[in-house]
């Protein structure tokens, strides 16, 4: 997960969380933050941009290392 996913989901948390005023305790925050994350879990399953360049940029820098696990 890159960064940029990182700081997407913590907004989509913050969204969840901002317009509650308080939490009667712990487990509703919890149960909140399971129900985002199932949410935002739907836009995790797009293919990850330029991943063969990725991939290949990969390869070069690591060479040998990436033989055994991918096909290149």
């Amino acid at each position: 997960m890159d960064q940029f996913s990182v700081i997407v989901d913590n907004r989509q948390f913050r969204k969840l969380t901002k317009t509650k005023g308080a939490f009667p305790n712990e487990n509703s925050l919890l149960k909140l933050l399971y129900i985002g994350i199932n949410q935002v879990s739907n836009k995790w399953t797009m293919p990850i941009s330029n991943w063969a360049l990725t991939i290949a940029q990969l390869s070069i820098y690591f060479k040998g290392r990436l033989d055994g696990v991918i096909k290149i």
